[in-house]
């Protein structure tokens, strides 16, 4: 029986989360071929190295998507929904701390965010769009 009202709870997310970081943690150092993980920051565009100020980041917050879809999915669910490979990637630590758990959309229109960090608005939007149809993809073949 799902529970509808159950508060936000991260453990089932974290637990999957570092999985899907190992993972990419391992594919970026393939991509940097000499030891050091390589990433393309997923709003900027901006290449990253391992060692930089750098996060692992839910494109769709973890939060929300737990409050859209805890009516209909478990929290173990609403964990690979989440970290579904589409929704996680990598940003600067800067873009990650002022960002927080709001809709990226919102955040570009604030605060000048998209000078002072350098977005790439087409890549984000881009990587805005791939992360939706993932989680839809994902909450579908959850719901056969």
């Amino acid at each position: 029986m799902i529970d509808p009202k159950r508060p936000y709870s991260r453990i089932a997310i974290d637990k999957i989360f570092a999985t899907r970081k190992k993972a990419m943690q391992k594919e970026a150092l393939i991509r940097g071929s000499d030891g050091i993980a390589l990433y393309t920051d997923c709003y900027t565009g901006q290449i990253l190295r391992g060692g930089e100020r750098y996060d692992y980041e839910h494109i769709r917050s973890s939060e929300m998507l737990h409050s859209k879809f805890k009516h209909i999915l478990t929290d173990e669910q609403i964990a690979l929904v989440v970290n579904c490979p589409e929704n996680v990637s990598v940003t600067l630590r800067t873009i990650n701390q002022s960002k927080l758990k709001q809709l990226m959309e919102d955040w570009m229109t604030k605060s000048n965010n998209i000078t002072k960090h350098n977005i790439n608005l087409k890549l984000t939007l881009s990587n805005l769009k791939i992360a939706d149809e993932g989680i839809e993809r994902m909450v579908n073949s959850l719901m056969k």
